[in-house]
């Protein structure tokens, strides 16, 4: 056993323990991570060496690297990074004092001979270190779980796969991918695409997940292979190459009756020179879908929808930059009549809900509207959550609204489920690392929005991840960085007059000041009445390194033109 900062880690029982005696959850993979780095404490372990030896044989991306390391510090309560450090260009440094203990049973493992390293999340983190927050707050933050726990549940896929093997949970087989080109390029990229596949899919809640097995001896120099017993499901791929793209396709089958279920279909630019985010894009965008199918397929049946209501709920979510403090009000009232008539109908609480939201960050209610959208939207979200907890919309709705609303360790729990569902949600992405950002986590938050952008799904909230990443980079001065990440946001979504300031900000750090005036006038056209005061996130719950870096941001607006405004409005300073 290995005894570190009051933690206790056993590899024989695959167990972690706190100071408190208590286990510690960990995914098997950030186990094994762990056991390495405390094994080598005092050694810079490079990238590469903790891939081969995590995921020995297999080719993975370094984003299941970094979410290893995420999970443990977040298991440490390591929010300084003082215990596992990045070296840079040498890999990570585990930095906690290591002693063996051999002799005698520590008096802690009496609690509990469980082992822990196949759990699916980390369920407990060490008393008073979880992200810095104070300690009342992690308190709550355990109430919080518990209730998440009662109102989410476990068995995801239970009502929606009744009947099948697994107790309810679906057995999917992940066949080969069929690699049509045949060259050693191709054959590299389908090996990395089915690498990430798995990895994603191995991230969902309530499935699992079977490699069909390869026979021996080979037949003609290449592989063939054995289907495993008891599959429910099979997802099958092929990649395509033309001169002008990679396609890859994927069909999900159900193994008894050989029904193709779904199909979805990606294609990536063959100029592509990153083979690795190519892979990770073309995995992403088969999986999204498939998550998503997953998802409906374990809920159960909610009442027909209506067709009215249907094209309310169309219109009501028209494209983010379409959408005008006129059509705004347009569709608040639709979607309230059509709700007022169907008050149980989870895809119009989750409309509205949103709609509400996107009224309070752009301003368009007053302060007294604001609060009562405020607990409208709450409302009608948790009453979406108790008829279907594990909903993939109604999670990410709610997700969003933690956010937005500044109740930070919520957030983080509610985007993290919706994450456990579909792991290439770029979304939820996006609302987790602005929570990072406003909890002073940049670095953290930069990787969380990189990561999205490694995954480009869905497409239509592409834009916000960029603007994440560009923020970021801005609170940590890296300016030049925030301006590609920022160009790209608005190439995207030109109507967002938050992206202009920060670029505004960046160009004038960079002694661009024309281009900076010029962005700056433009974020103006987009949202006049702007203010120093008014065109920031709410403040309240956020930490002081994020408070300090913003006010930063808003003297260098002030400097080239952004009215001051009047401090005791300071903010609620809502907006895009």
């Amino acid at each position: 056993m290995f005894c570190f900062a009051g933690f206790v880690l056993d590899p024989d029982r695959a167990a972690l323990h706190g100071p408190d005696g208590s286990i510690i959850k960990l995914r098997p993979k950030a186990f094994e991570l762990l056991k390495f780095l405390v094994a080598n404490n005092r050694r810079a372990v490079g990238k590469q060496e903790l891939m081969d030896t995590v995921w020995p044989g297999i080719h993975v991306g370094e984003d299941s690297l970094f979410q290893c390391i995420r999970e443990i510090r977040t298991a440490l309560g390591d929010t300084e990074r003082h215990m596992i450090k990045l070296v840079s260009g040498r890999g990570y440094l585990f930095t906690a004092e290591v002693s063996p203990r051999q002799e005698g049973p520590d008096p802690r493992l009496a609690l509990s001979n469980t082992p822990v390293a196949d759990a699916p999340a980390i369920d407990h983190v060490a008393p008073g270190h979880w992200l810095g927050l104070p300690k009342a707050l992690v308190l709550g933050v355990a109430v919080l779980l518990c209730m998440l726990a009662m109102i989410f549940g476990v068995a995801v896929f239970s009502s929606g796969f009744g009947g099948i093997s697994g107790n309810g949970r679906p057995v999917i087989e992940v066949l080969p991918i069929v690699d049509t080109v045949g060259d050693a390029q191709s054959a590299a990229l389908a090996q990395s695409v089915a690498a990430e596949m798995i990895n994603g899919l191995a991230r969902i809640d309530g499935i699992r997940l079977v490699l069909t097995k390869e026979r021996e001896p080979m037949t003609s120099g290449k592989p063939t292979f054995n289907r495993s017993d008891g599959a429910d499901f099979l997802l099958q791929g092929e990649l395509q190459r033309s001169p002008q793209a990679w396609t890859f396709q994927t069909r999900f089958i159900n193994a008894s009756s050989r029904e193709v279920v779904s199909v979805a279909e990606v294609k990536l630019d063959a100029s592509e020179p990153d083979q690795q985010r190519l892979a990770s894009r073309l995995a992403a965008g088969a999986g999204y879908d498939l998550a998503v199918r997953l998802n409906k397929f374990g809920q159960t049946d909610s009442a027909p929808q209506a067709g009215a209501a249907s094209v309310a709920i169309k219109q009501a979510s028209t494209s983010i930059n379409q959408t005008t403090h006129e059509r705004f009000a347009t569709a608040r009232s639709i979607l309230e009549k059509y709700l007022a008539e169907q008050p149980d109908n989870v895809d119009l609480q989750i409309a509205l809900a949103a709609l509400h939201l996107r009224g309070i960050q752009l301003a368009w209610y007053n302060p007294a509207e604001s609060r009562a959208a405020e607990n409208d939207a709450r409302s009608l979200l948790e009453r979406a959550l108790k008829a279907r907890p594990n909903f993939l919309p109604v999670l990410g709705t709610y997700c969003r609204f933690l956010t937005v609303t500044n109740q930070f360790a919520e957030s983080l729990v509610a985007c993290a489920r919706a994450l456990s569902l579909n792991p290439w949600d770029g979304t939820a992405l996006f609302h987790l690392g602005l929570t990072q950002v406003q909890l002073g986590r940049f670095e953290d938050a930069l990787a969380t929005f990189e990561q999205a952008d490694r995954f480009d799904t869905p497409d239509v909230s592409r834009w916000t991840w960029l603007l994440g990443a560009g923020f970021a980079d801005l609170l940590l001065d890296r300016n030049e960085d925030a301006v590609r990440w920022l160009q790209r946001s608005i190439a995207i979504t030109p109507g967002t007059g938050r992206a202009h300031m920060l670029l505004a900000t960046a160009y004038q750090r960079l002694g661009r000041t024309d281009e900076a005036k010029q962005a700056l006038a433009t974020a103006l056209q987009l949202r006049p009445g702007s203010t120093a005061a008014n065109v920031g996130l709410p403040s309240r719950n956020t930490g002081s390194a994020y408070l300090e870096a913003r006010e930063k941001i808003s003297h260098t607006l002030i400097e080239i033109g952004l009215p001051a405004g009047d401090d005791a409005q300071k903010p609620d300073g809502k907006g895009q």
